[in-house]
């Protein structure tokens, strides 16, 4: 059974058939082979109550509203601000680069948007300071996934769904964990910029500084309305995620009137586009999660494990990150949380071990496996934004993926990363 499932994905995978295609294949090669009596509609069924849950309307608004402010001017204005007050120091332009990602990705909750907005404007400048473009690359494709981590995550949305969990609480236990990463990105680019002797940049006057914050004022709250609405019990997230919209709107139409009217159009099919391909994915994921469950593989593959180490949280906790950490290296995140989740939430009950601690760990994984190779998926939308290929992109990738799989470690033995603010939000 699990033979002529590879078989078949790898196939369909090799002669480049998106994910979506495999997975659904595969599915409906397992009912069809090993379960003929079953009814191939039940495949059907199961993408479509995949994509039912109401709070997955949260997505396409939170991409709706990356959207209108890659088009605008938000992410101009956020690397101004970030540029005024540390563009001068030792490090100062990759500095800004990992926390100007960071602030990007609190207000777009997406890494490609990320990838695009910040990345476009800062690879030049980097360039022409004197830094190595793999260096250059691999920084912006890698502090952009932290995207996946600070609020609003669609990847916390997509395991709240999976998982059955709070996705406020995903939200804010995110926060931790993505500000620690920052933080190491920027000491690595303190250490790349003194091995290269690079002079810092030019310091920016307090009249400067205060003109680039008032600049960057509005951009700023979009965190504070959207996080705000959902800790103070005004919004939910789906109704957040509305607001994202609507706020992004206002001020780049409005205030900083960076978009026209003609420009509404395109903008909602580049989301209607992105939207289309989540939710496909969303649905095949848990028709591929359900079929390989209805066929008991993942207990007869990963049971036997699960029970020797569901005693040992640590060693569970190990075991899980390893596991999405492969999975998202092969295949979109979306898809890796949907067929993985159902198998773990047994042990992770059993355990008795924090679900919001899991998922922060798991979205996590996701952010690594989205800038490592071999199908990463920021690899390819850097490939497409920069023009470089494959190889220039993921060169300079192993620094990074060996801060990130730090993080991990610390994330799994001290969980408080993750909890505190949690628990200072809900407890």
């Amino acid at each position: 059974m699990l033979t002529l499932m590879g078989i078949i994905m790898f196939t369909l995978l090799i002669l480049g058939f998106p994910m979506m295609i495999p997975l659904i294949a595969g599915a409906l090669a397992v009912v069809f082979v090993y379960f003929s009596a079953l009814d191939p509609s039940v495949v059907i069924q199961q993408m479509i109550g995949g994509v039912r849950p109401s709070v997955l309307v949260a997505v396409p608004m939170f991409i709706l509203a990356a959207d209108i402010m890659t088009k605008g001017h938000t992410a101009n204005r956020l690397l101004d601000l970030v540029n005024a007050f540390i563009g001068h120091r030792r490090g100062g332009l990759p500095i800004t680069t990992a926390v100007s990602c960071t602030l990007f990705g609190a207000v777009s909750g997406s890494t490609q948007a990320t990838i695009v907005a910040m990345g476009s404007p800062l690879r030049p400048r980097l360039l022409k300071a004197g830094y190595p473009d793999k260096f250059n690359l691999a920084l912006i494709v890698n502090s952009s996934d932290i995207a996946l981590l600070i609020p609003p995550s669609i990847a916390a949305i997509i395991y709240g769904v999976a998982a059955n969990v709070s996705v406020g609480e995903l939200f804010i236990a995110g926060i931790g964990p993505g500000v620690f990463i920052m933080i190491l990105f920027s000491i690595y680019s303190y250490i790349v910029a003194r091995r290269l002797k690079i002079e810092p940049g030019e310091k920016a006057t307090w009249g400067q500084r205060l003109l680039a914050l008032r600049g960057a004022i509005l951009p700023m709250g979009f965190p504070f309305v959207v996080l705000g609405g959902i800790y103070s019990g005004l919004f939910t997230p789906t109704e957040a995620a509305a607001m994202s919209v609507l706020y992004a709107f206002l001020i780049e139409k409005f205030i900083f009137r960076s978009i026209k009217w003609s420009d509404v159009p395109k903008i909602a099919l580049s989301t209607g586009l992105i939207t289309a391909v989540v939710f496909i994915l969303v649905g095949a994921g848990q028709a591929f999660s359900w079929v390989i469950s209805f066929a008991q593989i993942p207990t007869q593959i990963i049971g036997p494990v699960l029970d020797t180490i569901v005693d040992n949280p640590e060693l569970l906790l190990a075991f899980i990150a390893v596991s999405y950490f492969v999975a998202c290296m092969f295949v979109d995140p979306i898809v890796a949380i949907f067929v993985l989740t159902p198998i773990f939430m047994p042990a992770i009950n059993a355990a008795d071990v924090d679900p919001v601690h899991v998922g922060t760990l798991v979205i996590l994984q996701a952010a690594i496996g989205s800038a490592t190779p071999p199908f990463g998926y920021d690899i390819f939308t850097a490939m497409a934004v920069f023009r470089r290929p494959y190889m220039d992109i993921v060169k300079g990738t192993p620094p990074f993926v060996f801060m990130l799989i730090a993080t991990t470690i610390l994330l799994i033995y001290f969980p408080q990363m993750a909890l505190f603010l949690r628990d200072l939000a809900f407890r």
